[in-house]
C-alpha cells in the first residue's frame, strides 16, 4: 500500500485552511521550523477508512511495515492518523515464514523515532530542492528533467557543515604592533609568529 500520508502533490491537495499561504505550494513552511504539512492522498483515504474500522473491532495494533526508513515512517503515519486506544507494538521480520513470524512477534518494539525523523528529514529537503530547481532545468537544460532524490547529497551538506560547528572552538584573538625606530628611521612592526623563547617581528620599512 505505501505511504498513506505525504506533501501534497498538487494544487487540488492542498487543505482550504492554508491554502493561501505561499508556503503551501510546497507543503513545508520554512517559516515554522520546517514543518511539514501532510495530507492523505485520494488514492489512500479508503485505505486508511478501512484500517480505522477494522481497528474498532481489535484488541491489539501490530505495525509490521518494513525496516527501513520509509517503514519506520509508514508505521508511525499509521500511529498519528489511526489514533489507536489499544496497545500498540511495532514488528519487524526479515523472511515469510512461520518460525521468523512467531520469533517477530515475541521481540516487537516502539517505534524508532530517529529513523522516522531520518525519513521526513530527506523527504522535506527533497521537495525544498527539488521543487524550487527542476523549473530552472526545464528552462537552462531540458523540459521535464527533476531535481529531485537529493536527499543524499543535500543531508552530506548538511552534517559536514555542522561537524564543522561542533569542531569549532573559540577563543580569544588580539593584534600587536610596534613602532620602532633603526638608524634613525621609524618602521612598523607586527607580531606574526610567538615561540617558547622569542618573538618573530615583521617590520615594513
Amino acid at each position: 500500500m505505501g505511504h498513506v500520508r505525504d506533501l501534497p502533490q498538487s494544487a487540488s491537495d492542498i487543505p482550504a485552511s492554508v491554502k493561501g499561504e505561499e508556503w503551501a505550494k510546497l507543503g513545508v513552511n520554512v517559516e515554522a521550523d520546517f514543518e511539514p504539512l501532510y495530507i492523505v492522498p485520494q488514492d489512500k483515504k479508503k485505505v486508511v477508512k478501512a484500517l480505522k474500522e477494522a481497528l474498532k473491532e481489535a484488541d491489539e495494533l501490530i505495525l509490521a511495515t518494513d525496516e527501513d526508513r520509509e517503514g519506520e515512517s509508514i508505521s508511525w503515519h499509521l500511529l498519528q492518523l489511526l489514533q489507536p486506544k489499544v496497545p500498540t507494538k511495532r514488528m519487524v521480520f526479515h523472511e515469510i515464514t512461520e518460525e521468523a513470524i512467531r520469533e517477530a512477534l515475541q521481540n516487537c518494539r516502539d517505534v524508532d523515532e530517529q529513523l522516522v525523523h531520518a525519513q521526513e528529514t530527506r523527504r522535506i529537503l527533497d521537495r525544498l530542492v527539488g521543487y524550487t530547481l527542476s523549473p530552472l532545468l526545464w528552462k537552462k537544460i531540458a523540459w521535464g528533467l527533476s531535481a529531485g532524490r537529493v536527499q543524499s547529497v543535500a543531508v552530506r551538506l548538511l552534517v559536514n557543515r555542522e561537524r564543522q560547528r561542533r569542531a569549532f572552538r573559540k577563543g580569544s584573538y588580539w593584534d600587536l604592533k610596534a613602532t620602532l625606530e633603526k638608524d634613525g628611521s621609524s618602521f612598523e612592526s607586527k607580531l606574526v609568529t610567538l615561540g617558547v623563547a622569542a618573538a618573530s617581528l615583521r617590520g615594513r620599512f
